[in-house]
Protein backbone atom coordinates (compact mmCIF):
# COMPACT_ATOMS: atom_id res chain seq x y z
CA UNK A 1 0.00 0.00 0.00
CA UNK A 2 1.35 3.49 -1.01
CA UNK A 3 1.96 5.79 1.93
CA UNK A 4 -0.53 8.54 0.92
CA UNK A 5 -3.54 5.95 1.05
CA UNK A 6 -1.64 4.24 4.07
CA UNK A 7 -2.07 7.74 5.83
CA UNK A 8 -5.28 8.17 4.57
CA UNK A 9 -7.10 4.70 5.83
CA UNK A 10 -4.95 5.00 9.19
CA UNK A 11 -7.13 8.72 9.82
CA UNK A 12 -10.17 6.80 8.94
CA UNK A 13 -9.56 4.18 11.61
CA UNK A 14 -11.08 6.87 13.87
CA UNK A 15 -14.73 6.18 12.19
CA UNK A 16 -14.29 2.48 12.04
CA UNK A 17 -15.02 0.34 8.85
CA UNK A 18 -17.36 2.62 7.04
CA UNK A 19 -14.94 5.30 7.26
CA UNK A 20 -11.96 3.44 6.32
CA UNK A 21 -13.33 1.62 3.69
CA UNK A 22 -14.83 4.87 2.34
CA UNK A 23 -11.24 6.58 1.97
CA UNK A 24 -9.90 2.86 0.23
CA UNK A 25 -13.12 2.51 -2.76
CA UNK A 26 -12.36 6.62 -3.21
CA UNK A 27 -8.99 6.09 -3.84
CA UNK A 28 -9.23 2.98 -6.16
CA UNK A 29 -12.45 4.18 -8.04
CA UNK A 30 -12.06 7.88 -8.32
CA UNK A 31 -14.94 10.12 -9.09
CA UNK A 32 -17.08 11.22 -12.60
CA UNK A 33 -19.42 13.01 -12.04
CA UNK A 34 -21.15 12.27 -15.63
CA UNK A 35 -21.78 8.59 -15.99
CA UNK A 36 -19.27 6.71 -18.07
CA UNK A 37 -18.77 3.16 -19.24
CA UNK A 38 -16.17 1.63 -16.96
CA UNK A 39 -13.37 -1.09 -17.92
CA UNK A 40 -15.76 -3.62 -18.31
CA UNK A 41 -18.48 -1.70 -20.18
CA UNK A 42 -20.59 -1.04 -16.98
CA UNK A 43 -22.46 2.31 -17.29
CA UNK A 44 -20.82 4.16 -14.07
CA UNK A 45 -21.09 7.31 -12.46
CA UNK A 46 -19.52 9.27 -9.64
CA UNK A 47 -17.38 6.70 -7.32
CA UNK A 48 -17.92 3.44 -9.22
CA UNK A 49 -22.09 3.20 -8.97
CA UNK A 50 -23.60 1.01 -11.09
CA UNK A 51 -27.55 0.38 -11.85
CA UNK A 52 -30.64 1.15 -13.31
CA UNK A 53 -30.62 4.35 -11.36
CA UNK A 54 -28.15 6.00 -13.69
CA UNK A 55 -29.52 8.76 -15.53
CA UNK A 56 -26.86 9.64 -18.97
CA UNK A 57 -25.88 12.65 -19.68
CA UNK A 58 -26.59 14.12 -16.13
CA UNK A 59 -23.78 15.85 -14.24
CA UNK A 60 -24.27 14.45 -10.52
CA UNK A 61 -23.16 16.79 -7.95
CA UNK A 62 -20.47 15.57 -4.74
CA UNK A 63 -23.39 15.46 -2.66
CA UNK A 64 -25.13 13.11 -4.47
CA UNK A 65 -22.30 10.98 -5.78
CA UNK A 66 -21.11 10.99 -2.09
CA UNK A 67 -25.17 9.86 -0.98
CA UNK A 68 -24.70 7.02 -3.79
CA UNK A 69 -21.28 5.88 -2.52
CA UNK A 70 -22.27 5.92 1.50
CA UNK A 71 -25.66 3.97 0.26
CA UNK A 72 -23.60 1.17 -2.06
CA UNK A 73 -20.84 0.59 0.87
CA UNK A 74 -23.72 0.07 3.48
CA UNK A 75 -25.19 -2.11 0.87
CA UNK A 76 -21.34 -3.96 0.59
CA UNK A 77 -21.14 -4.28 3.83
CA UNK A 78 -24.32 -6.15 4.59
CA UNK A 79 -23.37 -8.40 2.12
CA UNK A 80 -20.08 -9.01 3.91
CA UNK A 81 -22.25 -9.38 7.19
CA UNK A 82 -24.58 -11.83 5.81
CA UNK A 83 -22.13 -14.08 3.98
CA UNK A 84 -19.02 -14.17 6.91
CA UNK A 85 -20.10 -16.86 9.53
CA UNK A 86 -16.58 -16.21 10.92
CA UNK A 87 -15.81 -13.15 13.36
CA UNK A 88 -13.96 -10.36 11.55
CA UNK A 89 -11.11 -7.68 12.26
CA UNK A 90 -12.52 -3.94 11.18
CA UNK A 91 -9.49 -3.96 8.49
CA UNK A 92 -10.89 -7.77 7.10
CA UNK A 93 -14.31 -6.58 7.00
CA UNK A 94 -12.95 -2.86 5.04
CA UNK A 95 -11.15 -5.25 2.95
CA UNK A 96 -13.67 -7.44 1.59
CA UNK A 97 -16.30 -4.71 2.06
CA UNK A 98 -13.94 -3.01 -0.54
CA UNK A 99 -14.03 -6.12 -2.59
CA UNK A 100 -17.92 -6.85 -2.77
CA UNK A 101 -18.44 -2.72 -4.17
CA UNK A 102 -15.89 -3.71 -6.69
CA UNK A 103 -17.02 -7.30 -8.06
CA UNK A 104 -20.55 -7.52 -6.87
CA UNK A 105 -22.97 -9.42 -4.78
CA UNK A 106 -23.35 -12.39 -6.63
CA UNK A 107 -19.58 -12.68 -7.04
CA UNK A 108 -18.71 -12.70 -3.93
CA UNK A 109 -21.63 -15.02 -2.71
CA UNK A 110 -20.58 -17.64 -5.34
CA UNK A 111 -16.67 -16.96 -5.20
CA UNK A 112 -14.01 -19.44 -3.82
CA UNK A 113 -13.00 -16.14 -1.61
CA UNK A 114 -16.14 -16.66 0.84
CA UNK A 115 -15.97 -20.69 0.93
CA UNK A 116 -12.18 -20.40 1.95
CA UNK A 117 -12.84 -17.77 4.86
CA UNK A 118 -16.54 -19.77 6.15
CA UNK A 119 -14.04 -22.84 6.13
CA UNK A 120 -11.92 -20.68 8.47
CA UNK A 121 -8.88 -20.37 6.16
CA UNK A 122 -8.29 -16.72 6.23
CA UNK A 123 -4.78 -16.33 4.49
CA UNK A 124 -6.38 -18.45 1.67
CA UNK A 125 -9.01 -16.42 1.66
CA UNK A 126 -6.85 -13.24 1.69
CA UNK A 127 -4.90 -14.77 -1.26
CA UNK A 128 -7.87 -15.27 -3.14
CA UNK A 129 -8.08 -11.99 -3.58
CA UNK A 130 -5.42 -11.40 -6.12
CA UNK A 131 -7.05 -13.81 -8.41
CA UNK A 132 -9.72 -11.29 -9.45
CA UNK A 133 -7.66 -8.57 -11.71
CA UNK A 134 -9.18 -9.87 -15.15
CA UNK A 135 -11.09 -7.33 -17.39
CA UNK A 136 -12.41 -9.09 -20.43
CA UNK A 137 -9.79 -11.22 -19.86
CA UNK A 138 -6.79 -9.35 -19.91
CA UNK A 139 -4.97 -8.09 -16.44
CA UNK A 140 -5.91 -4.80 -15.18
CA UNK A 141 -3.08 -2.87 -13.74
CA UNK A 142 -5.59 -0.91 -11.57
CA UNK A 143 -7.47 -4.43 -10.06
CA UNK A 144 -3.56 -5.82 -9.31
CA UNK A 145 -3.27 -2.70 -7.08
CA UNK A 146 -6.39 -2.67 -5.67
CA UNK A 147 -6.64 -6.49 -4.73
CA UNK A 148 -2.91 -5.81 -3.32
CA UNK A 149 -3.99 -2.88 -1.01
CA UNK A 150 -7.68 -5.13 -0.02
CA UNK A 151 -5.02 -8.22 0.56
CA UNK A 152 -2.60 -6.31 2.68
CA UNK A 153 -6.02 -5.27 5.11
CA UNK A 154 -7.05 -8.90 5.01
CA UNK A 155 -3.93 -10.64 6.07
CA UNK A 156 -2.34 -7.30 8.36
CA UNK A 157 -5.21 -5.96 10.56
CA UNK A 158 -4.23 -2.20 11.41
Amino acid sequence: MNSELRNRVIKGTAGGAIAMATVLIQWHEGVRYTPYRDSGGVLSVCYGHTGSDIVPGKRYTAAECQALLESDLKAAMAVVDANVTVPLTESQKVALASFVYNVGRGAFERSTLLKTLNAGDRAGACDEMRRWKYVDGKVSKGLVSRRAVERELCLKPL
